[in-house]
């Protein structure tokens, strides 16, 4: 297996639409693989879409594990959201948008349903509420080549690049 390079914002990668999965071959389990292997080595990360990884072609998968044990994997092909209930106005952070300094809260439903096929391509169908609900909107965003930030203020995402931009010259100095 292979960890995989997390892209990182403002990388125009990230605004990529995923390629649905139509041919569950090996080639696809070894990125299903790879993924997993990049989400378990990635300290504080509930999940990963395959579009926010360096792959030359971004399929529609996810993979998600936020258990503490690490032992409840998740795997979404071709997932999409068919019911939406209530709202709720969450702090996020993102393995690709400074993980350990940029949080903000963005509004998202309570309580889904999503359909899905696993990663052998059998089809499924799971509701998710609370925070598995909002780790499953935030990955299937990725997906159709969003970021959180998409969905906050134009003031605060410029707020948030200058700092991205203050953090990434720290960086250099540091090195």
């Amino acid at each position: 297996m292979t960890i995989l390079k997390i892209l990182q914002y403002p990388d125009k990668r990230l605004k990529r639409v995923a390629v649905p999965v139509e041919n569950f071959d090996a080639s696809i389990q070894k990125v299903i693989d790879d993924m997993f292997e990049t989400h378990y080595a990635t300290p504080n990360c509930a999940a990963l879409a395959a579009t926010q990884l360096d792959l030359d072609i971004p399929w529609h998968i996810t993979v998600i594990d936020y258990s503490h044990e690490k032992n409840q994997p998740l795997c979404l092909v071709n997932g999409k959201i068919t019911y939406r209930e209530g709202e709720q106005n969450e702090l996020e952070g993102c393995m690709s948008v400074f993980p350990q300094h940029i949080h903000e809260k963005v509004k998202r439903a309570m309580k889904i349903k999503v359909q899905y096929q696993d990663r052998h391509g059998n089809p499924h169908e799971i509701e998710a509420e609370g925070y598995f609900a909002k780790c499953i909107q935030h990955e299937l965003d990725h997906l159709d080549g969003h970021v959180y930030l998409d969905h906050l203020h134009k003031i605060k995402v410029e707020r948030i690049a200058r700092k991205v931009k203050k953090l990434e010259r720290q960086a250099k100095k540091e090195k």
